[in-house]
């Protein structure tokens, strides 16, 4: 079932989350775990399982997260946003660097 949140998203994400959804699947598969033995870990209804397994935008990040422990991926969300790999927004903050730098008025240079 479309719905808004589906056509307001990107398509390259949409797709991600499609892919997302079958590699949960192929994993649960892959550990012969059922949609139900997945449903009572991951504390969530059928309904909500299967839009997991094709990677709904109407299903929070947290259950998509708990999905992922379930089949043993760790924690997947961890080096999503990392600051210390944000390339662009560090070469950004080395572009306002000062070109020199000068003490404060009453600061010693030491």
């Amino acid at each position: 079932m479309r719905t808004e949140a589906y056509d307001i998203l990107p398509t390259p994400v949409r797709r991600s989350l499609k892919k997302l959804g079958r590699d949960i699947r192929i994993a649960r598969k892959r550990r012969r775990l059922t949609v139900a033995m997945m449903m009572e870990r991951v504390g969530i209804s059928k309904m909500t399982y299967l839009a997991v397994e094709k990677g709904s935008p109407r299903v929070g990040i947290g259950i998509y997260g708990s999905a992922l422990m379930v089949v043993g991926l760790g924690t997947p969300f961890a080096d999503v946003a990392d600051s210390a790999r944000d390339e662009e927004g560090l070469a950004l903050d080395e572009a306002r660097l000062p070109e020199r730098i000068r003490p404060r008025k009453g600061e010693s240079a030491l």
